[in-house]
């Protein structure tokens, strides 16, 4: 097998022990690290089949966007001013555009999607959308890393629940032994536009082929106030008393869960994914992250959809997540960078059962990283601000040059190698031309 050589000016691997590893490097061979260390101690280069030498950039684990909904680039931009966090918002703006799609207008809006992840240092992404057929071809060809979620919405009709359950197990049997894909079910907002029937019936898709749940979750009192009624208790239990709390669940927001409902999920494989940008733009808030850290509850970032939040800059949400809940609990320490980082990596690793293969740089886990330019802006003095600090609230996206994901490289010095991306852009300017003026011409009739 071939091994690879990755020497950088310094090596976080922002794993349990803390490592940093100044003027470090990294063995890679058939997609996993296998050694790494300080360059003062590598022995032979001539051993090694390929080096690379990063020079000046700090290497660290590839981000992980634990929340997003690739093809709705296609519409940034178009809801600004309106939340997407209640049914009647999210209906009357995203859910009429929808209704114009068709297949062929979601792949430009998939690659561009993931060639601004990739360009941001995000490696692995966790996507909810439906006509699934047409977003896997794109996010094989980008070479990320993804856990895939078909969006099903069925609000309560019985011909839409068959169709999106058919549809649904058509997808989950696709991805079946992908290296890199990772096939999810994806209701869109339990209680809320899925009813308690089409819920039972996406349990048992999730039992068949071993997925988990990427759901919307507390963006509002909706599902409290539909189990309140229904059941005597809050949207939480409820799961819990319908099973559900025992498979994997990602819920993207929980803005509004009851603090009592914590200990339901600490010890369950239950992830809350915070979306600092979106919460904001949609004037919907944010989760309780310190309380939920402090509680136990596992954490994860995302971007959620750049309709209006509007850009996948992973480092962004870091830096506006740590803001937040200082100003939430008006304590300058309310989250500990350390803590944040975790969120962005590690935290989205677990949400999807891959803590011993990526978020951090360890020996034996997958090749996944990114390089920061130290020789960017926001750095020094280097005796100041510490490292973590640095990469929370002085860097972005920006700063990334190099990306590799399953010991490849899709993005090195500053040049995307997996994706075309102004094609992508000139494909995306078409495709949205025609929604427009199919839209248009409805309005019209």
């Amino acid at each position: 097998m071939d091994k690879h050589l990755i020497t950088a000016k310094m090596v976080a691997c922002l794993d349990s022990a803390d490592h940093i590893y100044e003027d470090g490097y990294l063995v890679i061979s058939d997609s996993q690290i296998v050694d790494i260390g300080f360059q003062k101690d590598l022995t032979d280069k001539s051993s090694f089949d390929t080096i690379s030498e990063l020079g000046s950039r700090l290497v660290m684990p590839g981000l992980i966007n634990a929340h997003t909904h690739s093809p709705m680039t296609l519409f940034r931009g178009h809801v600004e001013g309106h939340t997407l966090f209640t049914l009647e918002g999210w209906y009357n703006t995203i859910r009429v555009l929808e209704f114009e799609l068709c297949k062929p207008m979601l792949p430009p809006g998939v690659s561009v999607s993931c060639a601004e992840m990739i360009r941001t240092g995000t490696t692995t992404f966790i996507d909810q959308y439906f006509w699934m057929d047409q977003v896997v071809p794109r996010v094989r060809e980008s070479g990320l890393r993804a856990v895939l979620a078909y969006g099903i919405v069925e609000l309560g009709e019985e011909a839409a629940r068959k169709r999106e359950i058919v549809a649904a197990t058509q997808f989950l049997d696709s991805l079946q032994d992908d290296e890199r894909l990772t096939g999810w079910v994806g209701p869109h907002a339990f209680f809320v536009d899925n009813s308690p029937e089409a819920m039972a019936l996406e349990k048992d898709l999730a039992k068949k082929y071993n997925a988990g749940f990427h759901t919307h979750f507390g963006t509002g009192e909706e599902e409290n106030d539909y189990c309140r009624k229904e059941y005597g208790h809050s949207a939480l239990t409820q799961l819990d008393k319908m099973g559900f709390l025992e498979y994997p669940i990602i819920a993207a927001h929980s803005i509004t869960i009851p603090f009592e409902d914590f200990d339901l999920v600490k010890d369950k494989p239950f992830t809350v994914a915070t979306a600092p940008s979106s919460g904001m733009r949609n004037a919907a808030g944010i989760a309780p992250l310190a309380e939920l850290i402090e509680a136990g509850v596992n954490v994860a970032l995302g971007t959620d959809n750049v309709t209006n939040n509007n850009s996948y800059d992973m480092f962004k949400e870091m830096s506006l997540a740590g803001k937040l809940m200082a100003l939430l609990r008006r304590d300058a320490a309310a989250l500990d960078t350390r803590d944040i980082l975790d969120m962005a990596t590690l935290g989205g690793a677990r949400a999807i059962g891959m803590e011993n293969e990526i978020g951090s740089l360890e020996k034996g886990k997958k090749a996944d990283l990114i390089s920061l330019d130290l020789d960017e802006i926001g750095w020094v003095p280097f005796g100041g601000q510490d490292v973590y600090t640095a990469m929370v609230y002085s860097v972005t996206g920006q700063h990334v040059r190099d990306v590799m994901v399953n010991g490849q490289w899709l993005y090195r010095n500053n040049d995307f190698l997996t994706v075309d991306y102004k094609q992508a852009c000139n494909d995306l300017e078409d495709k949205h031309s025609g929604l427009v003026e199919k839209i248009n011409k409805k309005n019209r009739e």
